[in-house]
């Protein structure tokens, strides 16, 4: 249990070490407008392939699949250090996302195997602890590594970690986690093989990887116009309409429809892909606020999160000790979405001059509601599924937390960019005006350095632009609340 938990802290430390420290690693390929593809190849193998390892565990067990993960992790960590030009280090992060989300993917998984639902809450606890810790490290460190060790070093002093609980899984891992159908079923090998779910294996990953593909392009390295894009969209809906006729089919789908459309499950999984649009829309573009609207530097804008991310970590922990010691599951989730609509809120009233650390606090109730929120829907998915269910219900509920994500970056995006450009239009004036409007959404840096005029003009411009992003959430999280609300859930301890 010891090796699962502290492998959430390797695996988010690595996967949040890259905000940090892209910059540097670009940098020294001279390859800087391959930044986003450092992410975007993480984020495809790591997400697409999740729903798979339920499946795959279920029919050859927990204990191959896990060790796998951590051996395929360490190996592209080493990979990553080595790398001698762009594309292998993209390569590198590709093949480390399938290892990291496995990896990920069975420690959920087995944790679901070895902890009674009873006190599931309070292992819940333990591991948003080890979580958070992973990412606020990742981001906060990422930069200090590189200055210190350089990126190599950063990737290479991963490496011991990682092996040691590639040892200790080797160790400690029992075999008889998970139903093993390989090994309990009177049918042979081959018959199971042929009976795996392979046609929606493959229409899942081609759906969420072409989606995330696509949507991680557009507007960011190409236009929303562009041919790759329109394609990788298209594909993305054709394999999705694929894949549900497929899923429909079979007896043990790899993406379980019957189950996502049934209440209660269909409604917490879905709640938790609009909450994580909706906290995505804020979170990735309040930087862009601190910088171009209150002139922060990066790092310090960084730094301004700081404050939310430690209360998501204190009432994550908290929210599992709750339901262990209460039961209770729909009331964290429907206040915490409540919490996450306040913030909304309080986003979208943002007035000119208002102080910095205002708009930090008005941040917090967002991270409030998710700490409360996504500990009891993990735990209200599996209270609500059978023990043959609840794998295969884990990873379902990742890959859509995943999407939600990637959704909520990828849409808000598309509202500043097509927003700003109209803002600049209406605020900007002068002979000058067009050579400002492109210096400024170009680089955010290049608002210290216009003239005063201008500067202010610039500025009211992004911050028109960042409060209608900010209130595209309030949509979202009414969702949420329209989901949760008249759902029924069992009280752990007492059914």
């Amino acid at each position: 249990m010891g090796g699962i938990l502290f492998q959430y802290f390797v695996a988010t430390f690595d996967s949040t070490l890259m905000a940090s420290s892209h910059p540097v690693i670009t940098s020294y390929f001279n390859a800087s407008n391959a930044a986003s593809w450092l992410s975007t190849a993480f984020l495809l193998t790591s997400t697409s392939f999740q729903p798979l390892f339920g499946r795959m565990s279920d029919t050859f067990g927990r204990r191959p699949l896990y060790i796998f993960s951590l051996a395929m992790f360490s190996l592209t960590t080493l990979w990553c250090a080595l790398a001698q030009s762009i594309g292998s280090f993209i390569a590198a992060r590709a093949v480390c996302g399938l290892g990291a989300g496995g990896v990920m993917a069975m420690g959920t998984i087995m944790i679901n195997d070895l902890v009674p639902i009873e006190i599931r809450g309070t292992f819940q606890a333990y591991i948003n602890i080890f979580f958070g810790l992973g990412s606020a490290s990742g981001a906060a460190f990422g930069g200090v590594l590189c200055d210190l060790l350089g990126w190599r070093g950063a990737f290479a002093i991963q490496l011991p970690p990682i092996v040691i609980l590639l040892v200790i899984a080797v160790f400690t891992t029992p075999s008889g986690l998970g139903p093993n159908l390989a090994k309990t079923s009177d049918k042979p090998v081959w018959r199971i093989l042929r009976s795996f779910d392979w046609a929606g294996s493959f229409f899942l990953t081609a759906f969420v990887g072409s989606l995330i593909l696509g949507l991680n392009l557009g507007g960011n390295i190409f236009p929303w116009s562009h041919p790759l894009v329109i394609i990788a969209l298209c594909v993305s809906f054709l394999c999705a309409l694929i894949l549900i006729y497929v899923e429909s089919k079979v007896d043990r789908p790899v993406m379980p429809l019957p189950l996502l459309f049934s209440s209660p499950r269909g409604n917490m999984v879905f709640s938790n892909f609009f909450a994580q649009m909706g906290f995505n829309t804020v979170i990735f573009n309040a930087p862009l606020y601190f910088q171009a609207v209150k002139l922060d530097t990066p790092t310090m804008s960084g730094f301004r999160l700081a404050p939310p991310t430690f209360a998501l970590t204190i009432f994550g922990v908290s929210t599992g000790y709750y339901i262990t010691y209460t039961g209770r599951l729909k009331g964290p989730q429907l206040f915490g979405a409540l919490w996450m609509l306040l913030g909304s809120i309080l986003l979208t009233s943002i007035w000119p001059g208002i102080p910095t650390w205002v708009v930090t606090l008005f941040i917090v109730p967002l991270s409030i509601g998710q700490g409360l929120t996504f500990p009891a829907t993990t735990i209200g998915t599996l209270a609500v599924s059978t023990k043959e269910e609840q794998a295969v219900m884990t990873t379902t509920l990742s890959l859509w937390r995943s999407l939600g994500t990637v959704m909520g970056v990828a849409i808000s995006s598309l509202i500043v960019q097509n927003v700003l450009y109209t803002s600049l239009e209406e605020h900007v004036t002068g002979p000058h005006k067009q050579q400002v409007i492109e210096l400024v959404r170009k680089s955010v840096r290049a608002i210290g350095g216009l003239p005063p005029v201008h500067q202010q003009q610039v500025m009211a411009a992004y911050e028109d632009t960042i409060r209608w992003t900010f209130s595209s959430s309030l949509f979202y999280f009414a969702v949420v609340i329209i989901l949760l609300a008249f759902i029924k859930l069992p009280r752990l301890g007492k059914h």
